[in-house]
């Protein structure tokens, strides 16, 4: 199915920019998670008196 000629089709072109998009937005969002702060340090220490 995933020959040369189906690549070189519109149908094909259009398959492989939208495989591209779907990786290059992957890549962008794993990116961004690798380099965010987890929730837990971001909160910092909470001190709870009891009265």
């Amino acid at each position: 199915m995933f020959d040369r000629q189906f690549f070189q089709s519109t149908l094909g072109k259009a398959a492989m920019l939208s495989f591209a998009a779907m990786l290059a937005m992957n890549i962008f969002a794993l990116s961004s998670q690798l380099h965010a702060v987890p929730m837990a340090y971001a909160a910092g220490p909470v001190a709870v008196e009891l009265a």
